[in-house]
């Protein structure tokens, strides 16, 4: 954690920086499913201990597998009909599906794909899905990812080279800056690049081609719907984070399918595609703590908490994060080891936050659980912060505002007040939303389908990006649609 206050603004969401102080990550007891084996290739891939450790790296930071055999199924087939169709049939791949809400898709270049169940949830048939799953093969066909890493090495070392040897500052900085930008375009041409391939394997396998510009423009919709989410917890990467998605892709993909539409590779598969994701698990698993409107709850760990009106909460790998409309007041929830001979209060004056006001430190009880404040002050912010120990474990509340006020105070103390056990039957009732996908009926429409939806925020949004209609589509009566319940 940075020791300077003024940057302590940004701690509150760059969970990254946190990493030594507060440990959210233990949080997360659900442990990885060994039993639930990534899904059978045709063929076998080399791996190596590097990309062995890069795949536990990555279940770890996406929760693991997600065992479902219907979806494993209907993955399995559209992998092995959009490997015939490339022009390197002989290519193994092992696709793994991934428990993470995140909407998101990626590639090792051993041929290792990973695909997760909040992509699969979002696509509405087979040919969206072809279109990610051809997207990746194309960067592992074109080594995309192997000269990426070499491309970063070298970019790596002209940039040390610069440094240590330039004596005009404005020349080094400009050296460099050119640098990152040459491999920003590099990356984008290669984007561009796997969407053609993957446009061509999907036509190739009798796949709708337009399916890849359908899902792009989905995926930016989501991501739009995103907005404000901590873009540095791995749970919350989507697939735009890591492959731009501009008009210029949409453009360029669509331009692409027409030169493969032809009746027989119109294949949407959409009726056996909405069979195999229904009771699919949408957005959090509870097993990692999870967010229903302004409280956060942790079945495992038997407590839950809430925030304060207009307050939006996010759930991420390290912390629970808290946004106040207006971005004037924010919240930090996490975990952090304090020794057992410790006192809370002096843990908070030991130093890990610079300009604490002592003075203010207090020993609390907070529903019978031991605790401490102390206030601090920054720059730009002013910081409440409250240790609580439930169990084995500390809990710490970080309170921001950009102004010390009556509210900002009342909102504080009110958030850290809620905080108490869950009841057995709170517990036992706490599982996940799915995707029900239902049929349009006589008298249905957009705005009475999206407030069937449970647990979920700007619900009629949702439910056009959730089942690919724009701002001016209706359903239809017999449409089959997807819709979020508990």
């Amino acid at each position: 954690m940075s020791r300077h206050l003024w940057a302590a603004s940004a701690l509150l969401f760059a969970a990254a920086t946190l990493a030594a102080c507060g440990d959210m990550g233990r949080l997360q007891t659900a442990a990885l499913q060994p039993a639930a084996p990534a899904l059978k290739p045709n063929r076998t891939i080399a791996t190596t201990p590097a990309t062995e450790k890069e795949h536990e790296r990555i279940l770890a930071s996406y929760g693991g597998l997600y065992d479902d055999p219907r979806l494993e199924t209907i993955v399995t087939k559209t992998v092995d009909r959009l490997v015939a169709a490339s022009d390197r049939p002989d290519q193994a791949y092992k696709v793994t599906i991934l428990n993470s809400g995140a909407v998101n898709a990626f590639a090792l270049p051993t041929g290792q794909l990973y695909v997760t169940r909040g992509l699969i949830a979002l696509a509405n048939d087979t040919s969206e899905l072809s279109s990610v799953l051809s997207h990746e093969m194309a960067h592992v066909l074109s080594k995309h990812a192997a000269i990426r890493e070499d491309q970063a090495r070298q970019a790596a070392i002209v940039d040390r080279v610069v440094t240590d040897m330039g004596n005009d500052p404005d020349v080094t900085a400009f050296t460099i800056a050119k640098n990152k930008m040459a491999m920003a375009n590099f990356s984008r041409t290669q984007e561009i690049d796997a969407d053609e391939i993957g446009v061509g394997i999907s036509a190739h396998a009798h796949f709708d081609p337009y399916g890849a510009s359908r899902f792009l423009t989905s995926m930016e919709r989501n991501a739009e719907l995103k907005a404000g989410k901590s873009a540095l917890d791995p749970r919350a990467q989507d697939f735009l984070s890591s492959h731009p998605a501009t008009p210029e892709r949409v453009q360029k993909a669509q331009s692409v399918a027409r030169q493969y539409t032809s009746p027989e590779n119109a294949e949407r598969d959409r009726e056996d595609y909405l069979g195999a994701i229904d009771n699919i698990v949408y957005g959090e698993d509870p097993s990692e703590g999870f967010v229903r409107g302004r409280r956060f709850l942790h079945p495992k760990l038997g407590f839950t908490f809430q925030a304060p009106d207009n307050f939006s909460l996010d759930n991420t790998a390290q912390a629970v994060i808290g946004v106040r409309e207006g971005g004037s007041q924010a919240m930090r929830f996490d975990v952090v080891r304090v020794p057992a001979e410790q006192t809370l209060g002096d843990y908070l004056n030991s130093g890990w936050m610079e300009n604490v006001d002592k003075s203010t430190t207090e020993d609390l009880t907070i529903n019978g659980f031991p605790a401490a404040s102390t206030t601090a002050r920054g720059d730009t912010w002013q910081f409440k912060v409250y240790a609580l120990r439930f169990g084995a474990d500390v809990y710490r509340f970080i309170f921001a505002a950009r102004q010390k006020s009556t509210e900002s105070e009342r909102n504080a103390r009110e958030t850290v007040n809620s905080f108490r056990r869950l009841t057995l039957e709170e517990i036992q009732a706490a599982r996940p939303l799915r995707i029900k996908v239902i049929t349009v009926q006589p008298g249905d429409t957009v705005e009475s389908l999206a407030h069937r939806m449970a647990g979920i925020d700007h619900p009629i949004e949702r439910f056009r990006v959730l089942n690919g209609l724009d701002s001016r589509s209706q359903v239809k009566v017999r449409d089959r649609v997807k819709i979020v319940v508990d």
